[in-house]
Formats: structure tokens, sequence, C-alpha cells
């Protein structure tokens, strides 16, 4: 028998695609090595299994002793209802193992087929990755959807509740949805490389080029919001509005963010993504109205799986738990819509709040439910609030200003040294996209639309006059940037963090590291330096851990 088909035996019936035990159409709880060890003997129905065997296929690599095992064999027993002295299903050979004596039926699965109404999927071209999206109606605005976590554009529409979200959606914009590289069907990435928030507005943008949106509305689910709103935030002229739905500004616990999730909570969900992907893993949480829903729990592992690889999965739920865009939050200028459910497991209301109160002019909507995901429990309430956003006339002034991170090189040498810098300076900032913004009062300055591409050309500028043996260092920070102001705060901070590292350093600002998880890039605290803002720069030097990207 092998493993993936589902096993009846009994009342009950054992379903490895959804991972749950059933009793009838109840789930029977049962915790995953249980689940596993009564796969392993239920799939060896009538033979004796050694101890030794349980233990190498139920605990691969790991030591375990006979207590162990004697216990998730009474915790199996104990689900189905079975006694030791009178065996139905699990009889005990003395010394030697187990053998499972009930009749057991093995059948494949459902196939779950991707719906013959999926919308045709294209590709846009993001550097040297190929990403996947649909367009589907053709309304009066764009709409770009960014799911969170993982994504599989096709068997977004197997599931009927996710397919009428998405069919409603269209039906008052042309709504614009896409695989975030590394999942579904955009091009796999190596796992280190499955992209900063940085990157990922390059994709935003590909795909928007791509079908031709010169101004979008942005919506963020989950994950989704913290790179809608950078992306707003970074380019205001191409966002009409911005809606995030059950979002946050960082994931994790701080003295001031008490909602967010603590180190172990993390490594906790991690493992069980190595131990249990391919099952519902996290439904619990983002949807438990249909958690004991067969249908849905098949159809959200199968999600799963097509959407990523555990080790993937495994990246991007470490890359996600670095986000904090909390200090971006006030340069976003464009209307915005954060929605969130009063009783939503995964991410509390009050992350929502926290949003709307950070967003200038932002409105926020709390909504009944205890469902994460959007298209869960009343769908209808939520998109009926989302309908009157999109319809309305927001009125805006055209952008002056937008999130910009800033670079500053302090170079000190003679004249032919100092003209080699500035060569060197100019001919990197064009090659990294970068725009001169430099000054009387900082000749070697440069803005770039993403702290990745900002941070790599300080690096190599910084390198390269190390090459040369000339005295450099540079300063890179983050904020709303407006080049027309003389005095303009993020340049200043730059230069200000520039001038205060050691010969051949590169520092930068904590909002730009907060946005920089994923990278690659490895950072190092360097304390705080008074900067003429709010209040004191906390200031980290940044030293690169991948190539150069071509």
């Amino acid at each position: 028998m092998t493993p993936e088909r589902i096993l009846t035996f009994g009342e009950f019936r054992l379903d490895p695609v959804s991972g749950h035990l059933y009793r009838g159409q109840q789930i029977v709880a049962l915790a995953p090595k249980a689940f596993a060890l009564l796969q392993f003997l239920a799939g060896q129905a009538g033979r004796l299994v050694s101890k030794q065997d349980l233990l190498t296929a139920v605990w691969p690599g790991v030591f375990v002793g006979d207590d162990v095992l004697k216990s998730t064999i009474r915790e199996v027993r104990k689900a189905l209802g079975d006694q030791s002295s009178e065996p139905r299903f699990i009889e005990t050979a003395h010394r030697r193992g187990y053998r499972f004596i009930a009749p057991v039926n093995a059948t494949e699965p459902p196939r779950l087929a991707v719906s013959q109404n999926t919308p045709r999927v294209s590709y846009a071209r993001s550097g040297n990755v190929n990403i996947a999206y649909q367009v589907i109606g053709s309304g009066p605005i764009d709409l770009v959807f960014v799911m969170g976590w993982v994504s599989h554009l096709e068997y977004f529409w197997n599931e009927p509740s996710f397919a009428r979200f998405l069919t409603r959606l269209s039906s008052r914009a042309r709504l614009i949805v896409f695989d975030k590289r590394g999942t579904g069907l955009s091009d796999p990435v190596p796992v280190r490389e499955l992209a900063s928030l940085d990157t990922r507005l390059d994709d935003v943008r590909a795909v928007m080029e791509a079908v031709g949106s010169r101004r979008a509305v942005l919506m963020g689910v989950s994950e989704g919001g913290p790179l809608c709103s950078l992306f707003a935030a970074t380019y205001p002229e191409k966002t009409e509005a911005l809606i995030m739905i059950g979002s946050y500004a960082r994931r994790m616990w701080d003295h001031d963010y008490p909602w967010g999730r603590t180190v172990e909570d993390r490594d906790r969900f991690c493992q069980t993504i190595i131990e249990d992907w391919g099952g519902p893993v996290g439904l619990e949480e983002r949807a438990p109205s249909v958690a004991g829903d067969p249908a849905f729990s098949a159809w959200w592992s199968a999600y799963l799986r097509m959407g990523a690889s555990p080790g993937a999965a495994v990246a991007l739920t470490r890359m996600n738990a670095e986000i904090d865009i909390r200090d971006v939050l006030p340069s976003i200028g464009v209307p915005t819509l954060v929605l969130h459910r009063t009783g939503d497991r995964c991410l509390r209301v009050e992350e929502g709040r926290y949003l709307a109160s950070r967003i200038p002019g932002a409105t926020f909507v709390e909504l009944s439910g205890i469902d994460h995901l959007p298209f869960v429990g009343d769908q209808d309430a939520l998109l009926t609030v989302v309908e009157d956003f999109l319809s309305r006339r927001h009125r805006r002034e055209a952008p002056t200003a937008s999130l910009a991170t800033v670079i500053a090189v302090d170079a000190r040498g003679s004249e032919s040294e100092l003209d080699l810098i500035r060569r060197i300076f100019d001919r990197e900032c064009e090659f990294f996209r970068g725009r001169s913004v430099s000054s009387a009062a900082t000749p070697l300055a440069a803005s770039f639309d993403g702290p990745g591409r900002a941070v790599q050309c300080a690096l190599s500028v910084v390198g390269m006059a190390r090459q040369a043996r000339i005295d450099a260092r540079a300063g890179v920070h983050i904020g709303a940037f407006d080049a027309a102001q003389v005095n303009e705060p993020v340049r200043e901070g730059a230069a200000t963090i520039a001038a205060a590292a050691p010969e051949h350093q590169v520092h930068a600002s904590r909002t730009v590291v907060d946005l920089l998880a994923g990278s690659g890039f490895s950072f190092a605290e360097r304390g705080a330096l008074a900067a003429g803002g709010d209040r004191p720069l906390a200031v980290l030097s940044v030293h690169n851990t991948v190539p150069v990207e071509e």
C-alpha cells in the first residue's frame, strides 16, 4: 500500500491528504507522530512490524526510546477506542513489535484537478525571474491582489469560496493576481533567494507593466499587506489606493508591539511545517470555521503543497517574521482602507488598528468573524466594504515625495582621489538604478526606490575605494524623500550616518535593515546616532553575503 492512499478500517478513515483521522464525518484528534505511526501500521496491515521499523519510519534520524513508542501506541489506541487486552486494531507481539489486525481498504484520494474555468496564466519578466500572473475582468480600475505566505494561481480557482471571492472582485475592476517568485507557478528560486520585500516590489512593477497598468489599487492579504504598503509609499504615482486585509506592521513581538509572535511561536510553527507539510498546516488558525470540512481541508493541503516546498515555506515564514514596516507607514500618502476581523486567530485585530492609526487618513473597518482568510466566513460583508471603497472618487494631491532610500558616501583624500571616487560613485549608481541627489553639503548622494539596491551600491563603492586605498565610508537611510527640498532630512540622515562610520564600512539605519529581511545581507548593531530627527537613529553595519545581482 502506498502511503498516499486513503485507508479505511472499521468505522475509521485515515486521509493523508487532509492529514486527519475521521470517524464518520467527525475528525478524531491525533498528534502528528501518532497519525504517522497509525498510517504506517495500517499501511502494513496483517504484517508484524518490528519496533525498530516503527522508530525508523516515524522518527527517522532521531534517537527515541521504547517509552516514547509505547506512549504513542497508547495515544493511537485511545483515539481508536482500542484495548491492548482485546485488540480490534493493534495487536502487541511481546518484545517483537506490533501488528495491525483489522481489514484495511486502500483507495486513491480524489484528484484535485485544476478547474476548467481557470483564467489564462501569463508571465512577466522581473530581472532574470518569470512571474506568473492572471488578469480577470475589465473594470474601470486596476486592482492588484497580493495573497499572503504562499499561493498558486490555478489552485485559487479549485476552491469555490475563493473563486467566488475573486470573481466578485473582478466584476468591479480589472483584477490582476500573481504568484510571488519561488511560489506557485512563478519561477522556482533557491531557498536563500526567495526575495526580500525590496525585490518583490520589482515583481509587482513588472506585472503591472506587462499588463499595461499605469496605476492600480493594491490589495494585500496578511503578508501581502506590508508588500503593498511599501509599494504604495515608494510608488505613489502608480498607486490609486491601498487596501490591507488581516495584515500587520511587524510579525514579531516587541515592547511597543505586544501582539506579535514570540521566537518560540515562530520556531514551533516552522517545526510543524517540516513535520506536517502536505497536510492542512495552519488551517486551524487561518480558517477555523471550515477546519473540520474534509473537502476544504483537502484543498488547503494541496494548495500549500503546490504553492511551495517545505523548505521554501519555512524560509518564507522566517523571512516574514523579520518584516517591520512601522516606520514606513507614516510615509503612505494614498487613500487607505484597513480591514480586520475581530476574532482573527492568526493576526490579532489590534494589529489592524495599529496599521490604521499610523497611516495618515486611513479608514479602519472592524468586521465580525474568526477567520483570517478573507474568502472564508462572511466574505459578502468584507467585499461590500471593499466595493464601497473602490466606488468612491478619492481626492488626492499629486505626490511631491515618495519613500526612497538614500546613500551618502563620505570620501577623504586628494583631489585626484576624490575625482576617482566620484566616477566610481556615478557608474555604480547608474548600474544599481540610483538617481543623484547630491548637494553642496552631501556631494556624493543618490536615491533608490529599493533599500536592497541602495545597500548593494554603497557596498560596491566602498569596496572599490578600499581596493584603491582611498579613505571612504557610506551611510544608508530611508524615509519620505523630496529632492526639491534643500534641507532634506533623509539625505542629511544618510550623510550623518556616513560621517560617523569607520573607514571602508557601510552603516545603515534600523528602518533600512527592517526592510531587508531575506536579502542575504548580514548586520551588526552599532548603537544610536543623533541625526537631527525626533529620536536617535539606531545604526547597524552592513556586510554582503550574496553575489551582486546582474
